[in-house]
């Protein structure tokens, strides 16, 4: 059977290279639409795990290692998936062998890269000290939360999604924060400028000191980190955390050949260059029917549905029909939502909830709901993504007015 052939043939073996949210959404769709081939995860951390509560939950304390597992062991066994702890070195995909770093070498009919990224590391003198951490796995959680106390000085780096979270957890821990961006204010691009807005005016609501400017170098002297921005200013903090973003993780489709630009390319079936190799979550990047490359998604929710879209092909099942893209985030015990692009042509209609900016809805240029961001406004949302994707022509004043009902506008 050659490896095209092998797509739909529900006893083919798959071996899925990274047991994150995409990887791990991939085995049980498999497993869900009846694929009875042998199916392993291998990942250096074992059972896989949800990352969003890493910066919130996990980091203060309100669940276990337990409580963020996707799946358990029990999970596994009973849906015969074998979980394997090991470091992928290398890649064939000419023979479907997978070099283990220990040596192993692993066999499979299919197999699919969901390797995820690495947190970027500030590109600036010091950007490199072990002492700068991030926040990306349960272990940068474990060290984060063992760092954190109240009265530290904790430099936050980086004012987008993952930043704001860890840098409200870290002041409910009880430590003096500081929250350095290049922008004012950030995610805009994201919830539009007055939400944004809104967002960051809380960071200083809640007592923490608020910095826009750019760091160029970090340095440590007797426990202390200096951090100097580009206009000279001097930062001081006993503890920095980064949170600027992750770099796609390609290296092992690179030295098989695989094509990757900016992240491994694939087509509408998740499926690489290579008919025997699949790339599913932050790290695939789409190239479209019509050849054009969309940027990398490294949400929740795209990973999950990367994870099943794979499945499907692999089961030669029908191909899910995602909706509009969609993401959440906490912070300050305020829960934003997003669906949908905020940065299209056209116009911004805001809904204000007792005299403040609480909804923000995009419209193109012919009238169509193109995005929508919310803040605890999750049942807005919901009824705005139904309006994208269906298509529906919607009136600007009734989208402010907080007197009409979004989802009788989304029917």
């Amino acid at each position: 059977m050659s490896a095209a052939d092998m797509q739909g043939a529900s006893g083919s073996s798959v071996l899925v290279i990274g047991g994150g949210l995409a990887g791990f959404s991939l085995a049980r769709q498999l497993r869900a639409l009846g694929h009875t081939g042998r199916l392993r995860i291998v990942d250096p951390e074992g059972l896989p795990y949800d990352r969003p509560p890493l910066s919130k939950a996990y980091l203060l304390g309100h669940t276990d290692q337990a409580g963020i597992l996707l799946a358990d062991a029990d999970w596994c066994e009973r849906h015969d998936v074998e979980i394997l702890t090991g470091t992928v070195a290398a890649i064939h995909p000419e023979t479907g062998e997978a070099d283990l770093a220990d040596g192993t070498v692993l066999e499979a009919d299919l197999l699919v890269l969901a390797t995820g990224g690495t947190a970027r590391r500030l590109a600036i003198p010091g950007g490199d000290l072990d002492t700068v951490l991030e926040l990306r796995t349960r272990a940068d959680a474990d060290r984060l939360r063992a760092t954190l106390r109240p009265g530290l000085r904790l430099a936050v780096i980086g004012a987008g999604l993952i930043g704001a979270e860890t840098a409200s957890a870290a002041r409910e821990l009880g430590a003096d924060v500081i929250l350095i961006d290049p922008v004012d204010p950030p995610l805009v691009p994201a919830v539009g400028p007055e939400l944004a807005r809104r967002l960051h005016d809380m960071h200083a609501e809640r007592g923490l000191e608020v910095v826009t400017g750019v760091p160029a170098s970090i340095t440590i002297d007797a426990g202390a980190h200096l951090i100097t921005l580009d206009d000279g200013q001097a930062i001081t903090a006993d503890a920095i955390l980064v949170g600027v973003g992750i770099t796609a993780n390609t290296a092992l489709a690179v030295d098989a050949g695989l094509e990757v630009d900016g992240g491994v390319i694939v087509d509408d079936r998740q499926l690489t260059s290579h008919p025997r190799v699949y790339a599913v979550g932050d790290a695939a990047r789409r190239r479209t029917a019509d050849g054009v490359l969309q940027r990398r998604a490294e949400h929740w929710e795209s990973a999950m549905n990367t994870g099943r879209t794979a499945a499907a092909a692999i089961a030669g099942a029908e191909l899910p029909v995602h909706g509009a893209s969609w993401f959440w985030s906490d912070r300050h015990g305020v829960h934003v939502e997003g669906v949908g692009s905020m940065t299209g042509p056209g116009t911004t209609v805001i809904r204000e909830i007792d005299g403040v900016p609480a909804i923000a809805f995009r419209l193109d240029p012919d009238g169509y709901l193109a995005g929508c961001a919310a803040i605890d406004g999750g049942l807005a949302v919901r009824a705005a993504r139904r309006m994208i994707d269906r298509r529906v022509h919607v009136d600007p004043a009734q989208l402010a007015d907080p007197a009409v009902n979004l989802k009788k506008l989304a029917r």
